[in-house]
């Protein structure tokens, strides 16, 4: 296929077709925008891997998380055991320009890089989801608010970002050596603090069916989960992205302030992910042993799912 354009030797395609349905923007719309913003989401792509999610012309959004065999041999990878889908994974490693072109060129929208880097975690990180209406993003906010007070309380920070959907997420850096099963429970502990501030608002309930209507404050993203990364474009009517935003502007602003059109402009030469970033810091021992004695979320679900399901079959 004949390139349309060529780009650090990356030969770029079809860029005038539509993005997807809804999207309002063009392939080449997504390649000029992970190309003005690459030297702010390449550094939270950097080291980990990386999967994305892709759409193609008149097809459904997939996540693709094996590179590839098609892949250029520049692109950089690692091959690790996936305990979800008991196999070998090959991630792909976004490391440069080069390899960000490239990913854009295969219509990879959404950026979920794993929230590791080498072999040790680098985050703890609370994933807030309001409940479905259109406007309860104001939820996920006052939601955030909880996390942070709980993490002040605690003697921890961290930077906040929209979702790019209709959520927000919370990000604690964490020194290196951190133990991946502490980092978990820690996780886990933050949320059940912020849970307490107000149950009314916020719950930690993992089925959707208990939450009543409240904000979920998701605490599995520990281990080898990912997240959507900082400045990553979401496939959602807009192309609306996932934007850094200060605390003190976070109930000031909504989703759609951030759009793969407005965010460049926003960023006027600035990483604002990077400047909210606080310092790597080490858990407290009474955070983490409070989290160890919090079962884990999705296996607490499993379970009670297995229970209901008896109890509706002995009706």
């Amino acid at each position: 296929m004949a390139a349309d354009e060529t780009r650090d030797g990356v030969a770029l395609t079809n860029l005038d077709g539509p993005l997807f349905d809804g999207a309002g923007a063009t392939k080449r719309d997504l390649v000029d925008y992970l190309d003005a913003v690459r030297d702010r989401i390449i550094p939270v792509l950097r080291d980990r891997p990386l999967s994305v999610l892709r759409v193609r012309p008149g097809q459904q959004p997939f996540m693709q998380k094996n590179l590839p065999k098609y892949a250029p041999g520049w692109v950089r990878s690692v091959s690790l055991w996936a305990e979800a889908s008991r196999r070998q994974v090959t991630y792909a490693l976004c490391d440069d320009r080069k390899t960000l072109l490239w990913f854009a060129n295969q219509r990879a929208v959404e950026y979920h890089p794993a929230l590791y880097a080498g072999d040790h975690p680098t985050h703890l990180v609370l994933d807030l989801d309001p409940p479905e209406h259109d406007d309860s993003f104001p939820l996920a906010v006052r939601g955030a608010f909880l996390v942070r007070q709980a993490l002040a309380e605690a003697g921890l920070a961290g930077a906040v970002k929209t979702s790019g959907a209709k959520g927000v997420h919370v990000f604690v850096p964490v020194v290196p050596g951190t133990a991946t099963d502490d980092l978990a429970a820690a996780t886990r502990a933050v949320a059940a603090r912020a849970e307490r501030l107000d149950p009314a608002l916020a719950t930690t309930a993992f089925i959707r069916e208990d939450r009543a209507g409240k904000v979920f404050l998701d605490s599995t993203r520990a281990g080898g989960a990912t997240v959507v990364a900082a400045y990553s474009p979401r496939i959602r009517p807009g192309v609306p992205v996932s934007f850094p935003v200060a605390w003190d502007d976070l109930d000031r602003v909504s989703p759609g302030d951030f759009t793969l059109r407005t965010a460049p402009g926003l960023l006027e030469g600035a990483d604002p992910w990077a400047a909210h970033m606080p310092a790597p810091q080490r858990l407290p021992a009474d955070l983490v042993e409070e989290g160890h004695t919090i079962p884990v979320a999705r296996v607490q679900a499993m379970h009670e799912g297995k229970r209901r399901a008896r109890a509706r079959r002995e009706e």
